[in-house]
């Protein structure tokens, strides 16, 4: 039997709940010095072969120095067509959420890392097309800007899979996603 490809969010967020600044900033999270692995964050790139990601995450990380390669597969949602300096090997996929990750899905390969942002990950949850979070709290308040999850009138049951405290005090949460019939 083929194991499933699970989408795992794993991201970093302020202690009250958001991944940028207003602006998209994300100093406050940027500026911090990681310990060795950086939070397991070297072990779980192991585990995917597909980032998926929408426009907006997708720019910050070019402004941020990312170089997209073919090692691992990238897909960008976006409502606007593809810029014409994309790197090779970016997708960019405008269409139904739900329909696209079952295709992704039926295909082998190791799990699907959805990196952001907060509408995309919102998006994934109206189409219970996530199957793990892995949220980094970070000990901050940054008082106002990106939330997490887009907010939308929902309920998504959790699963406390893990916690790992950091020295830092960073917390990480793993939880598992209860899907609703």
């Amino acid at each position: 039997m083929k194991k499933r490809r699970n989408v795992i969010v794993h991201i970093a967020a302020s202690a009250d709940g958001y991944i940028a600044r207003p602006d998209g900033d994300l100093e406050w999270l940027t500026s911090r010095p990681a310990p060795k692995g950086f939070y397991g964050m070297n072990a779980f790139m192991k585990t995917i072969d597909t980032i998926l990601l929408g426009r907006k995450t997708y720019e910050v990380s070019l402004r941020m120095g990312e170089k997209f390669d073919s090692k691992i597969r990238s897909i960008v949602f976006s409502r606007q067509p593809p810029p014409a300096d994309a790197p090779p090997g970016v997708e960019f996929v405008n269409g139904p959420i739900g329909a696209f990750v079952s295709r992704l899905r039926e295909f082998p390969g190791k799990d699907l890392w959805l990196m952001g942002g907060g509408d995309l990950i919102a998006s994934f949850l109206d189409e219970q097309a996530i199957d793990e979070f892995v949220v980094s709290v970070v000990p901050v308040f940054i008082g106002d800007g990106i939330p997490l999850i887009a907010r939308r009138h929902r309920h998504v049951p959790l699963d406390l899979h893990s916690t790992e405290r950091f020295a830092d005090g960073l917390v990480q949460l793993h939880y598992r996603v209860m899907h609703q019939p």
